[in-house]
């Protein structure tokens, strides 16, 4: 099987959401190439004829069984990755949401391998992906909760 998605002829649209519950975000740790081990936020890319908000709750669904309601913007990321020569591995441009929890307890997929509940403090020195942080303090304010 190939991966559609490596070396592309274009980015990619995604969303991700950072769902807040009882104070707290929803943070996933990626068991698959090329961000296996690292913290993020649950989501994936955007299919033909999917609202942003359809998209994310999709996602979410599939990753950790949960029920969500995207609220507002939070922020967005680029992620391009070269090779060894420079050639462009892939490239994402990710959407992220501020979300309110719904229902539903995680339930983890094969595309990742943990999933917790933390204080925006408690992700300090976990590995994450660049700029999670920042979403995570931006959601909380979209949403009008504490941090």
């Amino acid at each position: 099987m190939t991966d559609s998605r490596a070396y592309p002829d274009r980015p990619y649209l995604a969303a991700s959401a950072a769902i807040i519950r009882d104070g707290r975000v929803l943070i996933v740790r990626r068991a698959r190439k090329p961000a296996n081990g690292v913290y993020t936020l649950p989501g994936g890319v955007v299919e033909a004829g999917e609202t942003l908000a359809e998209a994310v709750t999709r996602e979410v669904r599939e990753e950790t069984g949960l029920e969500i309601a995207p609220v507002a913007l939070a922020g967005f990321r680029e992620v391009i990755l070269r090779d060894g020569g420079n050639q462009v591995s892939r490239h994402f441009v990710i959407l992220s949401f501020a979300a309110r929890w719904i229902s539903g307890d995680t339930e983890l997929n094969d595309e990742l391998d943990d999933a917790r509940w933390l204080r925006p403090a408690e992700i300090e020195g976990l590995k994450t992906t660049e700029g999670l942080a920042e979403i995570v303090t931006a959601a909380f304010e979209r949403l009008g909760e504490a941090g």
